[in-house]
């Protein structure tokens, strides 16, 4: 089997446990500690690998995956999330009010509507992080 293509299949196969594991229906903790474990054990057994390039491809994705997990908490996330919805509420009403400011009373309307589903919109994507 060629380097590039061992490599390729011993990334895909990180990957797909990575998603395996993260899809689980079990605690978002427990699924990271469960994928952390995962990688440190797909680490370890890369070691015993004889090809350089396919020890450094597993070893940059696993650490690659480990970095992108320690951003993945829940609380972080909807901080982010919390912060967007408000740009993206505070965007709306600056819309709403250029229009008014402009005497645009055919655009008032639907700008008004823009920022009303704006709020909505934002208010529900926190409400399904939060639960």
């Amino acid at each position: 089997m060629k380097k590039k293509t061992m490599a390729a299949l011993l990334g895909g196969a990180a990957v797909g446990a990575g998603l395996g594991i993260l899809f689980a229906p079990k605690s978002g903790a427990e699924t990271r500690r469960e994928l952390k474990e995962k990688l440190d054990e797909l680490k370890n057994k890369v070691k015993d690998v004889d090809l350089d390039d396919v020890k450094k491809y597993v070893v940059e994705k696993t650490e690659e995956i480990e970095t992108a997990l320690k951003d993945l908490d829940k609380e972080k996330v909807i901080k982010i999330a919390k912060q967007k919805a408000k740009e993206i509420e505070k965007s709306a009403k600056d819309l709403v009010t250029y229009v008014k400011d402009k005497g645009e009373p055919i655009l008032l309307e639907a700008a008004d509507a823009v920022r009303e589903k704006a709020i909505a919109v934002t208010k529900n994507v926190l409400n399904k992080l939060e639960n």
